[in-house]
């Protein structure tokens, strides 16, 4: 049972690692649309097709704020939700295991 408790507690690291990454693209992102990037970038297209099917759903729910875009911030909210949430069970459910 322990070898079960190792995999889930790999995962629970994995995704973690994963959804800070994420956080920091959403951050870079954020703070590059601020001076107008140049749309034709490598770096600034990859941040784009990287962060765009978490943040477009997110920026259709939300009424529009007076030219403020705050998807980010709540994309950001949602990451730390899961972190606190999702991450944290899973941990738990391998030290139970193990």
């Amino acid at each position: 049972m322990f070898v079960l408790g190792n995999f889930v507690k790999a995962v629970a690291m994995i995704l973690d690692m994963g959804l800070t990454f994420f956080m920091w693209l959403i951050i870079i992102r954020a703070l590059i649309s601020w001076v107008s990037p140049d749309p034709f970038n490598p770096i600034v297209q990859f941040l784009i097709r990287a962060t765009e099917p978490i943040l477009r759903p997110i920026q259709r729910a939300l009424p529009p704020m007076s030219g403020l875009d705050l998807s980010p911030l709540v994309a950001i909210f949602i990451i730390y939700f899961l972190q606190a949430f999702l991450i944290r069970t899973l941990y738990d459910i391998a030290t139970r295991m193990g």
